[in-house]
């Protein structure tokens, strides 16, 4: 390795991470992640036995960091429920539109590829967006308890809600523009408004 990382572990996942969300997961090899890393093989497999246990390691990172960005994100301090809501989508909006070349979201860029790959793989994509609908199910209704947001059942809205933003953001990326996103904001200001 070029440069002295203390962790290597997370090393390798950051470095995958990076690689990965420009050309998929299959696509991926360890020799080119191991390479970038400047990492020798064996460590590879010091951490991981194998690529499907790695994939599910990145996964499994790339929610904890998700999550709890989100935790800050929807601090009860930040404001009434919809104000957090709509902060929230208005970040998911903008990262996109901004980087929709370079996608950034493991879920979006990995959903539909290692669902069928991978059952490992494929149940911490489910986990992991099961805990964040669990987030947002929580702000609705904190945000319905406050009157910010109409008389909403917080669990089906959040659910509702998550499919059409993952939705837009596979369009964005194949169109290649806001429009779609921009269309999810919008229904998701009115659909929260009170």
């Amino acid at each position: 390795m070029n440069t002295r990382h203390d962790n290597t572990r997370q090393h390798i996942l950051e470095t995958g991470q990076r690689i990965i969300v420009g050309k998929g997961f299959a696509s991926v090899g360890l020799n080119e992640i191991l390479t970038t890393a400047g990492v020798p093989k064996g460590s590879f497999y010091h951490y991981f036995a194998s690529k499907e246990q790695y994939g599910q390691a990145l996964l499994q990172d790339y929610f904890d960091r998700y999550l709890a960005d989100l935790d800050g994100l929807f601090a009860a301090e930040a404001g009434c429920g919809r104000e957090r809501l709509m902060r929230y989508w208005q970040h998911w909006r903008d990262k996109q539109v901004d980087t929709c070349a370079e996608q950034k979201c493991l879920v979006v860029k990995l959903a539909g590829e290692v669902a069928d790959l991978s059952d490992a793989m494929r149940i911490t994509l489910r986990d992991g967006t099961d805990q964040v609908v669990q987030r947002i199910a929580r702000v609705i209704g904190e945000g319905v308890a406050d009157g910010s947001i109409p008389s909403l059942e917080p669990l089906a809205s959040a659910q509702v809600l998550y499919q059409l933003w993952l939705g837009a953001s596979l369009l964005g990326k194949l169109h290649r523009d806001g429009a779609a996103l921009d269309s999810a904001l919008a229904f998701t200001r009115a659909m929260l408004s009170p």
